[in-house]
């Protein structure tokens, strides 16, 4: 009997050996523990790159937000600055003086250490053109701190785990900046050993570590293990690039990947009603808007400007394009945010008035000119191809020719930096959910910079610029929201855009998909999102 119970034991111990060897790498024969959870999110365009400090796209913000972190950061379901990076921080009574307490045992994943050498050595590349490490534009910078090194006077090292900026004026949204992905800290030492390239090579100490960037096609990240707020769900999160909607849901609805962006509002209904699926809505905080270059010809024009805003209609765009998660733009700021100007009347729909203005103007025939389209959609402009082709209709029922030409992502953004447009579609998510985030970034004199511009209407108004360096020193939040509703009045008079809409994105899921909290601010870190397998 003892020798039957051998016998059996070599022959079993054999069988299991040869599964082993011979299928042990198929799903089938995968343990609970040895199969690890991937989530697989498909958006609509390719990074522009991964440096967090050299891009202002989403597409690439989406993914330096599981890489990287910042010393304070926002609550997952709106802007209260809560510690990141940073346990603690003080402030002095004047507002100039900044000290941060660092989170202790936080590690890069290169392995190297987190502390306060490695905080300034950021910001010193960031403030600092002549700084060995500064590759590339830094324009988020540029355009929350007022230029290069603009607001901040220093950065100093306290010890191993304090460090004090210090401000040469009060900036009252300094914390709520700080919280931006752009300013993210990197690990000083592959900044070093990448140089140039660190872009295609990012090192922080989020949630999940970089493996590959594919172009055009999917960025790989996996879990970092030793992440000191412990271990993500995922072992792996890829990023899939699919350009046209359409396309994303239907990879969605296959199975092939576990979340999307930017829905057609027509597939709205579809999703909802798909047992299989989850419609998840992005709270509103951003501005779609039509940029005239006020630099050329005949934009520089005012009434020409007024004309334009007079020849759009934007309900219909809305009506047509936005599925009722949308409504029609009369400011730059978003309605959601405090010192939001609702007493402005906005232009209305008129043809006729357009006309008129145009005549003034000295275009009683028109003119011909270009109409830069978007090529990916975007959370406030879904299918901007459309969106440009209707615009062009109501422009040439009031005499303008627009011809609309496209580039790819990366080159569209670039050119509009550039001032190489006359029309341009372009969109705006709030980074902080202060109006400085959207006024001063994008109609403030300091930013319509040549090369690195986030102003592309290249407008410049002396007094706006100056209600706006007022509010940013201003504490008083009321007095604050009074400069913002001047300014308002002025840039809507001046005309420098058409704002067209604030919309409400539609983002859709796999019904396993657990967790996943859209963030106003466009974006947000997949920590904590899981799904049951």
């Amino acid at each position: 009997m003892k020798k039957i119970k051998v016998v059996s034991f070599l022959v079993l111990l054999a069988f299991v050996f040869t599964l082993t060897a011979c299928g042990g790498n198929t799903a089938k024969n995968e343990t609970k523990e040895t199969k690890e959870k991937v989530f697989v999110f498909a958006k609509s365009g390719d990074p522009v790159g991964l440096d967090p400090a050299n891009v202002t796209d989403g597409e690439s913000i989406y993914v330096t937000q599981q890489i990287f972190e910042t010393l304070v950061k926002y609550k997952e379901d709106n802007t209260e600055v809560i510690p990141g990076l940073a346990e603690s921080w003080e402030t002095s009574k004047d507002g100039l003086t900044w000290t941060f307490h660092l989170r202790k045992g936080v590690k890069f994943h290169d392995g190297t250490p987190f502390n306060a050498e490695a905080v300034k050595f950021n910001f010193d590349r960031w403030m600092d053109k002549n700084n060995p490490y500064h590759h590339g534009e830094f324009e988020y910078y540029g355009y929350m701190f007022g230029g290069y090194p603009g607001v901040i006077k220093e950065v100093k090292v306290v010890d191993e785990y304090t460090v004090q900026i210090t401000l040469k004026t009060p900036l009252a949204p300094f914390l709520s900046n700080l919280a931006m992905p752009s300013f993210a800290i990197s690990s000083p030492e592959a900044i070093k050993k990448y140089g140039q390239d660190y872009f295609k090579h990012p090192v922080g100490t989020g949630p999940f570590k970089f493996v590959e960037w594919k172009k055009d096609d999917r960025v790989v990240l996996e879990r970092f293990d030793e992440y000191w707020g412990g271990k993500a769900n995922f072992a792996k999160v890829i990023f899939r690039t699919i350009p046209d909607n359409s396309a994303r849901l239907m990879e969605l609805k296959s199975g092939n990947v576990d979340a999307i962006t930017d829905i057609n509002p027509d597939d709205v209904e579809t999703v909802k009603n798909d047992p299989n699926l989850q419609l998840l809505l992005r709270p509103s905080m951003n501005v779609g808007y039509l940029a005239m270059n006020t630099e050329k010809k005949p934009f520089d024009n005012v009434k020409v400007r007024q004309a334009i805003n007079h020849a759009i209609n934007k309900k219909a765009l809305v009506d047509a394009f936005y599925g009722g998660l949308a409504k029609p733009a009369k400011n730059p700021l978003p309605p959601s945010l405090w010192g939001y100007n609702d007493e402005i009347q906005d232009y209305e729909y008129d043809p006729a008035k357009a006309k008129a203005l145009l005549a003034e103007a000295g275009y009683p025939n028109g003119f011909t000119t270009t109409l830069w389209a978007m090529p990916v959609a975007r959370p406030y402009m879904p299918q901007p191809k459309q969106i440009a082709e209707a615009i062009q209709k109501d422009l040439e029922a009031v005499g303008i020719k627009a011809k609309i030409v496209t580039y790819d992502w990366a080159t569209y953004l670039k050119k509009g930096q550039n001032g190489e447009h006359e029309l341009y579609l372009l969109g705006w998510t709030g980074d902080n959910g202060d109006p400085d985030n959207f006024l001063y970034v994008l109609l403030d004199k300091d930013n319509a910079k040549k090369g690195s511009a986030s102003n592309v209407a290249f407008y410049k108004n002396d007094k706006v610029h100056d209600l706006l360096i007022k509010a940013q020193q201003e504490s008083d939040q009321t007095k604050r929201a009074e400069y913002y509703k001047e300014a308002q009045v002025i840039i809507h008079n001046d005309a420098p855009w058409v704002p067209l809409v604030h919309s409400t994105p539609p983002l859709a899921a796999k019904k396993s998909v657990k967790n996943w909290i859209p963030h106003p601010t466009g974006s947000e870190c997949f920590f904590k999102v899981d799904k049951d397998e």
